[in-house]
């Protein structure tokens, strides 16, 4: 519950103290931090009887005196300019101000100067400058999350607003869980070693008043890493509940739409997909997919025998006790409905995509080795008119970036294939993405074939063999944690940042992926949670990714270092 806990907090605290009616005002940031830990119902038990973006009350200029306006927003040059704007022509009773990270001195003062009117009651900095997606996830939702591609000379003030706001988002989290870390970073990464450098600066030099707080016997461990260490787990199809989800259809702030999947009531086209709020979901997001459709179907029977004894409505007591469980049965029979038409629509799209034999030839390319017989199975899906052109590009990028070394020759016979097969594809992206994530560009051990310790352990794991074909993949992040677990996480492959080290094994670690994450590896986080290891780990990255989503962000920074190399 920590991260969402931490934000829900913030927010109660902002809204039990002032009485009457309120409006909530956010911007396009704090209105993700916002939706993901707090429901509609619950805000207006607290009063809030309207929510409304910053940008939207600019526009309006009916007065509402009548109404407190409680703002909660980033603490950007933007929305002081909106602040005082709005306070310069007041329209509401009183004004409380929050703001999600640390205001600036000249901030502090414009907006002073700007209350001649004295309407502004209160001005506070409650630390949720981040997206709270899960108790141990949260993500940044950055736009321009190609940016860590590029290389620093093709756009330095993209490239320094990109780094400015994930280091205020670290920042935030650790104000919020009330600790100052000790940092260490993948060093083949420019960009993790500059929001390293910059973390430690703001943390230690510039606000170390801010983030001196009571010394735990052992600081806790920001790492932060690259996702070009591990692209491999970014472009895989998803064999578990949330993660298949997202892959196949999409969540966003835990919301999913679902506008375009067939006629369905209008109160369905968009439904929340939150561990806080459903417990069927919480039971079984990190389930495989098999299992979830026999545990929907035991849902189902579930909610029918329920049914049937609300139509046993014979006298009036029965009828009061029905009206009584009224809202728990529409509450159970709106549960049941979604998830049954996530996973129809899930199992059409596999049948569609054929993903259950892409999945495989993808599953064997992730985790065992012998190339000859990935290049077949990969040339004959190639050649196999039902699968996707985004599938077999998935394919080529999955065989590429396992195989670069070993077999060149084949290599170019895949790109020549994809070209005919796919031509809306240009080779030209899978090299790309060897130029960003080969071998020679990361930091770790990512097929687990450089370390005796890992080669051991994937002979083991064949012999054992696995429960389920399908998801048999784990994700390098998986391995990151088990050496931080055990001490083994190596110095010279993850530097510390200063002359700041740890003494003994960390109790809390945040793990910052620039580039984003995924749900699998969130999975990873909470299943390692689960083993009382002794260390609490947390995730974090840029933005929330499915391969879809990579790819664009892929495709972005290739077309912005074309345009650049041109010019040069």
């Amino acid at each position: 519950m920590v991260l969402v806990a931490a934000v829900r907090d913030y927010i109660n605290r902002m809204l039990q103290d002032i009485s009457g009616m309120k409006v909530l005002i956010l911007d396009s940031s704090t209105v993700s931090s916002v939706s993901v830990v707090y429901s509609q119902s619950e805000l207006l038990k607290k009063e809030v009887f309207l929510v409304e973006l910053v940008d939207s009350i600019a526009m309006s200029k009916e007065s509402m005196s009548h109404l407190k306006a409680v703002y909660f927003l980033r603490p950007t040059s933007e929305n002081i300019q909106h602040m005082r704007r709005q306070l310069a022509k007041p329209r509401f009773g009183e004004y409380h101000l929050f703001f999600s990270n640390i205001l600036k001195d000249t901030q502090l003062h414009m907006l002073a100067d700007s209350d001649e009117h004295e309407v502004v009651q209160q001005l506070q900095e409650f630390y949720a400058d981040f997206v709270a997606l899960d108790a141990y996830h949260f993500t940044l939702n950055m736009a321009a999350n190609h940016m860590y591609m590029l290389p620093a000379v093709v756009d330095p003030s993209g490239l320094q607003q990109f780094c400015d706001r994930i280091v205020d988002g670290i920042s935030a989290v650790f104000l919020a869980l009330k600790r100052r870390p000790i940092i260490r970073y993948s060093r083949t990464s420019d960009i993790a070693k500059r929001i390293a450098h910059e973390a430690s600066k703001l943390m230690y030099q510039q606000e170390s008043g801010l983030f001196d707080f009571r010394r735990t016997e052992v600081s806790p461990l920001l790492l932060i890493i690259d996702r070009r260490d591990d692209p491999v787990t970014a472009l895989l199809n998803q064999w578990t509940y949330q993660a298949m989800v997202h892959e196949l259809i999409g969540i966003q702030d835990n919301k999913v739409n679902l506008k375009n999947v067939g006629k369905l009531p209008k109160d369905q086209q968009e439904v929340v997909l939150s561990s806080e709020q459903d417990a069927f979901f919480k039971a079984n997001m990190y389930e495989n997919f098999g299992d979830i459709g026999m545990n929907i179907k035991k849902m189902v029977d579930d909610f029918q025998q329920v049914a049937k004894s609300n139509q046993n409505i014979q006298t009036i007591e029965d009828m009061a006790k029905f009206v009584d469980n009224y809202p728990e049965y529409r509450k159970m029979q709106g549960n049941v409905s979604k998830h049954v038409t996530l996973v129809t629509e899930m199992s059409k799209i596999v049948e569609e995509r054929k993903l259950m034999l892409v999945s495989q030839t993808e599953q064997e390319l992730a985790c065992n080795g012998g190339q000859g017989a990935a290049f077949e199975a990969v040339t004959n899906l190639l050649n196999n008119d039902n699968i996707s052109d985004v599938d077999r590009l998935r394919l080529v990028m999955l065989y590429a970036l396992r195989y670069e070394k070993e077999s060149p020759v084949q290599l170019m016979q895949l790109f020549n294939k994809l070209a005919s097969r796919s031509p809306k594809y240009k080779p030209g992206l899978v090299q790309f993405l060897l130029k960003q994530a080969g071998v020679d560009k990361r930091t770790g051990d990512l097929y687990g074939n450089r370390d005796l310790l890992n080669i051991a352990r994937n002979m083991a794991r064949g012999l054992k063999g696995v429960e389920n074909v399908y998801t048999q993949h784990q994700p390098l992040l998986f391995q990151t944690m088990e050496n931080i677990t055990r001490g083994r996480l190596r110095d010279v492959d993850y530097p510390y940042v200063g002359n700041h080290f740890q003494q003994a094994r960390p109790q809390e670690v945040v793990i910052f992926v620039v580039g984003g994450t995924t749900y699998e590896e969130s999975r990873s986080v909470a299943l390692q949670n689960s083993t009382n290891s002794g260390i609490r780990f947390i995730l974090g990255g840029s933005s929330l990714l499915n391969s879809k989503r990579f790819l664009k962000d892929l495709e972005e920074a290739q077309r912005i270092a074309r345009i650049s190399t041109n010019m040069l």
